[in-house]
């Protein structure tokens, strides 16, 4: 985030870039910011987050994208001291677009298909949810070794398992777009394979010729306006 700070300077009406998580969802995908760029947040940080979520969203095709507000409850009076301050300023400047709180579970159910939060609350559902499905697949892995039919079932099927543990590698996604700067920036895993650097490569290209910079900046100049 520095050398991108220094380098290409922040996008106007940005007080601090955020880091977008992409998050596999029963109805497609979830983008959430922010990832860990940020660890402490001002409720402004977040409404300047919603806009370059709901831009990178559009920019990748999802149509009428909505933001949700990472929270402990639904209701509108649950949260911490950010989060209560975050939602009237999110429900005032995004209007229909703004869902209104979620848990942690609908970042998988795909309740929003962004969700705001602080980057220290971010970056732990993003390693919880690496831990659990590391977990879950080795848990799979033992139950279709157990036995002479478990291992005939894992072969009949192997090609959907196959499919599954492709939508939940983070290599399919590549890197993690930092938004907030004046230039498209991905950050990779240091532990990135030759597929996740392609593939981030393939979605950089994507992003670019799909405007990502210029809708950015037009939903931040939208809050200011």
């Amino acid at each position: 985030m520095a050398g991108g700070l220094f380098t290409l300077g922040r996008v106007r009406g940005v007080e601090r870039p955020a880091l977008l998580v992409e998050f596999p969802s029963q109805r497609g995908r979830t983008f959430l910011l922010d990832g860990g760029a940020n660890a402490d947040c001002r409720p402004s940080f977040l409404l300047q987050f919603a806009a370059m979520g709901l831009a990178y969203a559009e920019a990748s095709g999802v149509p009428g994208p909505k933001v949700g507000l990472l929270s402990i409850g639904e209701e509108e009076g649950k949260g911490n001291a950010l989060v209560l301050e975050a939602y009237p300023l999110l429900k005032e400047a995004l209007g229909p677009r703004f869902y209104g709180n979620v848990e942690g579970r609908d970042i998988f159910l795909g309740t929003a298909e962004v969700v705001v939060t602080d980057g220290f609350t971010g970056n732990v559902a993003l390693k919880l949810a690496e831990g659990e499905a590391r977990v879950l697949f080795s848990w799979i892995k033992e139950a279709l070794t157990s036995s002479p039919w478990a291992r005939l079932g894992a072969l009949l099927a192997r090609g959907a398992l196959r499919r599954v543990k492709e939508r939940v590698d983070p290599a399919q996604y590549g890197a993690m777009p930092l938004l907030g700067v004046e230039g498209a920036v991905f950050i990779g895993h240091g532990s990135a394979d030759a597929l996740a650097v392609k593939n981030a490569l393939l979605r950089a290209k994507a992003l670019v010729e799909a405007g990502l910079m210029e809708r950015v900046r037009q939903g931040l100049a939208a809050l200011y306006v």
